[in-house]
């Protein structure tokens, strides 16, 4: 009964850690479980564009590449808003202490680099939203995040 109980109780929280993105559960000896989340390039495209947060920003375009994250768009200009300027940074993912991290690098707007404090916001942001992606539930360890010309997949350790 208590194993059953176990294996009711695994299946509802893998059930509830992820909804929209695709994902294997494994079962480990220790009673947790491994879940291997795969999120498409339109959901990391739809988090990066919700976590930039700038109505001045369109266009966005996320570009899976191996090992990182191509994002390009538009910014308006606050002067005159017929005019745009080309934004485009590097998105790189990591695992630190359990969570995700996002590092922004070449960060260009019209060829001019972003001040480090919005690269900094985003950064908190994109991680945040990308984990939401992937993690349901606080009890979900990231283990290791891959990202590849198809999706990006993150490995998490649930626990009991």
């Amino acid at each position: 009964m208590k194993k059953m109980s176990l294996v009711l109780s695994v299946f509802v929280l893998t059930a509830v850690l992820l909804s929209a993105c695709q994902y294997n559960v494994r079962r480990n000896g220790d009673g947790t479980a491994s879940v291997e989340t795969t999120i498409s390039q339109q959901e990391v495209q739809d988090a990066v564009s919700a976590a930039i947060a700038d109505p001045l920003v369109q266009n966005v375009t996320v570009s899976l590449q191996s090992g990182y994250v191509l994002v390009t768009g538009e910014r308006q200009r606050l002067n005159d808003n017929s005019k745009t300027d080309a934004l485009s940074f590097r998105l790189d993912l990591g695992v630190s202490d359990g969570h995700l991290t996002a590092t922004l690098s070449d960060t260009l707007l019209d060829g001019a680099a972003l001040d480090q404090a919005r690269v900094d916001e985003w950064s908190a942001r994109i991680s945040s939203r990308l984990s939401q992606v992937g993690q349901r539930s606080e009890r979900a360890s990231l283990q290791a995040v891959n990202i590849s010309p198809e999706s990006v997949t993150m490995t998490w350790v649930v626990s009991r």
